[in-house]
């Protein structure tokens, strides 16, 4: 019992918010219960005063007034209990999902988005059935077993006292086997969990698994998935079942060999008739008590597995993901200077001396960096041994465009990663000013915009999905920066344009009107720094020139980082950085690369030339 109620700890923040509230449901809790124990006290004295005329009317009454508050008792007992429950499920839902949204992007690595929906769904409603009716349950019949108990001895001694032994005794080993009945729910949720994300994995990948002609495989996948957890719920079932049959076969069983007990003795003349029958209904009680406290002991092992799984995905003061969360200090040793950007200052550290042949022609060393990397080494952390970056050092200077370009794999979209605050370097410094990128990501990414290789869109209208990148930029704002990045035309064409449905992912558009979108949304938000990764690898060639033409005319003064493998998109840039292996191996202006003879100049040999 002590592990049930161990693993039910994450949730009691959230049983105990509502104080007032639980106080209310216990109030009527206990009012019910106390009517429930009355009602063998008046058929006793109706019995033993017999149907004489006298009172008898007085004693119905009595009885009709029991009922009266039992019902109305139990009815608003119910619904406090449900209101809890409820209003405590959705806390549990909001709080692990909030939970979920701050988490670093290690955390995803190995977690599954169909197991997360499995937990804010199945497993939070078990939590909603344990607060809302199980709990209610226990405390009802726990107080009615006590009471009638307590009834019993008060009215024979002998029969109550031969009663509770033999109910200990069968009673307490049915009990231990309770740890049994909590591992095989976990279990079964955990299987549950499985099949829920797979059918999520793959239904965010059906063009593929059509295209594949894999329908066949993948039910059939799910099948075996579902057939598992479903062999999980009945061996659950299985022995919860046999376990709620014995309790009360032996519980009823007791009962009846104390009654027998009993009418021995009241042929015996030791026991009056009234007295007998009171006992007895006070030994119903205990028995339906018993039954009920059997089945609720089965809800409670499922809901706290339930709660220990919840508990994996919601905030501990204690550990808090550390392994995962854990931010190295790097020393803040560098002069600051000051730069204004847009409407609020950014100080800016000075990292490292620039070469003035690598400056763009309206820089000079006297132009305030924006944002920079110095000295990183960083190895994502599901693979610790293998290294991405190696002593990378760059530079963003207010106003300048700088272009990222190299083989796959060379580093650059970590460069992203990093800037974006989603990882913390091991060794080194990142940062956007004077602030540190991950341990002030929020104050950093509110002055960046992010315009992803693969554009990410909602469910949801065109509105919506542009105006993601300012909350409150207002219509206006909206179609502007949709015509700015040429997306104005095909989204009016659209059945109710900018309030068209978009679909799950966007899945009603292209892939280069997806992208145009993401755009879009970038622009709106109108950053200090623009991260452009493949930004217009889904174009098409008249589209791409559009678009380029957009970002010629509109980044003039505005800070951006571009990664690009086709090289004639970057050759604009007044800086361009070349990586390889996790380093950088060159940095120039285009005709400056061309002429050093390196891996850029290879590089664009290969695709000028085809």
């Amino acid at each position: 019992m002590a592990a049930v109620i161990a693993n039910l700890a994450p949730i009691q923040p959230f049983v105990l918010r509502y104080r007032g509230h639980w106080f209310a449901a216990f109030f009527f809790l206990v009012l019910a219960a106390g009517a429930m124990l009355a009602v063998p006290l008046a058929f006793r004295s109706l019995i033993d005063a017999g149907f004489s005329a006298v009172d008898l009317n007085g004693r119905f009454l009595i009885l009709l007034g029991l009922a009266l508050t039992l019902g109305v008792a139990t009815g608003l007992r119910f619904y406090w209990m449900a209101w809890l429950g409820e209003r405590i499920t959705a806390d549990l839902r909001k709080a692990v999902f909030a939970h979920v949204l701050s988490q670093p992007p290690a955390f995803f690595e190995t977690l599954k988005t169909g197991g997360l929906l499995s937990r804010l769904t199945a497993d939070t409603s078990l939590v909603q059935t344990l607060v809302g009716t199980s709990i209610s349950m226990a405390l009802r019949s726990s107080l009615l077993l006590l009471g009638a108990l307590t009834m019993m001895v008060v009215t024979s001694p002998k029969l109550a006292l031969s009663l509770i032994g033999l109910l200990v005794v069968v009673v307490l080993p049915l009990w231990a086997t309770g740890r049994r009945v909590r591992r095989l729910s976990r279990d079964s949720q955990d299987r549950l969990a499985d099949s829920a994300a797979r059918a999520g994995e793959r239904l965010g990948a059906m063009p593929l698994v059509q295209a594949y002609q894999r329908e066949s495989f993948e039910a059939q996948a799910y099948a075996d998935e579902v057939d598992r957890a479903l062999a999980a719920a009945l061996r659950r079932n299985r022995l919860r079942s046999s376990l709620t049959a014995l309790a009360i076969v032996l519980s009823f069983s007791v009962i009846v060999f104390t009654l027998w007990m009993g009418a021995q003795s009241v042929v015996g003349g030791r026991t009056s008739t009234g007295e007998l029958a009171q006992f007895v209904f006070y030994a119903a009680l205990v028995a339906g008590s018993m039954g009920a406290l059997s089945e609720v002991f089965g809800d409670l092992q499922r809901a706290a597995g339930a709660a220990e799984r919840l508990g994996e995905l919601l905030p501990n003061p204690g550990l808090d993901r550390q392994a995962l969360m854990e931010r190295p200090q790097a020393p803040v040793d560098k002069p600051l200077t000051r730069v204004e950007l847009g409407n609020a200052p950014v100080e800016n550290p000075t990292v490292h001396e620039v070469r003035q042949a690598q400056l763009p022609a309206h820089a000079s060393t006297q132009t305030p960096v924006l944002a920079f990397l110095s000295d990183v080494h960083f190895a994502y952390p599901s693979s610790p041994n293998h290294p991405v970056l190696r002593g990378v050092d760059l530079e963003v200077r207010a106003g300048e465009t700088v272009a990222l370009v190299g083989p796959s794999g060379a580093g650059k979209s970590t460069v992203f990663q990093l800037l974006l605050g989603l990882y913390a370097c091991n060794q080194g410094r990142v940062g956007l000013g004077s602030h540190d990128a991950y341990r002030e990501a929020r104050v950093c990414r509110a002055r960046m915009a992010w315009v992803p290789q693969e554009p990410v869109l909602f469910s949801g209208t065109a509105f919506d999905n542009i105006r993601y990148g300012l909350l409150n930029a207002s219509d206006e704002a909206v179609i502007a920066a949709a015509n700015m990045a040429h997306a104005d035309d095909f989204i009016r064409a659209l059945p109710q344009g900018y309030q068209s449905e978009l679909g799950e992912r966007g899945v009603r558009l292209s892939g280069g009107q997806r992208q145009r979108l993401a755009l879009a949304r970038a622009i709106v938000r109108n950053p200090d720094l623009l991260l452009l990764d493949e930004a217009t690898s889904a174009l098409d060639a008249e589209s791409e020139a559009l678009v380029q033409d957009t970002l010629d005319r509109w980044l003039p003064g505005r800070s951006s980082l571009v990664i690009a493998h086709r090289l004639a998109t970057v050759r604009k840039a007044h800086r361009i950085v070349v990586m390889d292996d996790g380093k950088v191996v060159e940095t120039g202006t285009h005709e400056s690369l061309l002429a050093q003879n390196g891996l850029y100049a290879r590089l664009a040999r290969l695709q000028f030339q085809a």
